[in-house]
């Protein structure tokens, strides 16, 4: 058998296994850099959120209270109608009677 370009097996063996090193310390972890503004970025991400919280709760609160103001507007208005069809007091009634005769009679 002809050796290639004058490589014995231990060399390529040897070739192989670096090669095998090298691909696997692509996957082994790296030390950890540590951030000097991670403290800082906490405390503006936490205000940024406290921010976001205060304008939500501000427009649910505004939701809320316009529709309150609906539901009392609706609610104003169903007892408007309920008022306007009340049934007659006796005296009423009695009294629409009277003016229906008043009017037959006149007209005879």
């Amino acid at each position: 058998m002809a050796e290639t370009k004058g490589a014995r097996l231990a060399d390529r063996l040897k070739t192989a296994a670096e090669a095998k090193q090298a691909l696997l310390a692509k996957f082994k972890p790296k030390a950890a850099a540590v951030d000097p503004l991670f403290a800082e970025r906490g405390v503006e991400a936490a205000a940024e959120l406290k921010a976001v919280r205060a304008e939500r709760q501000a427009v649910r609160s505004v939701k809320r209270e316009a529709a309150q103001a609906v539901a009392a507007d609706a609610q104003a208005a169903s007892d408007q109608k309920a008022a306007r069809r009340r049934p007659p007091t006796e005296a009423e009634a009695k009294d629409k009677r009277d003016a229906k005769y008043a009017a037959r009679k006149s007209r005879q």
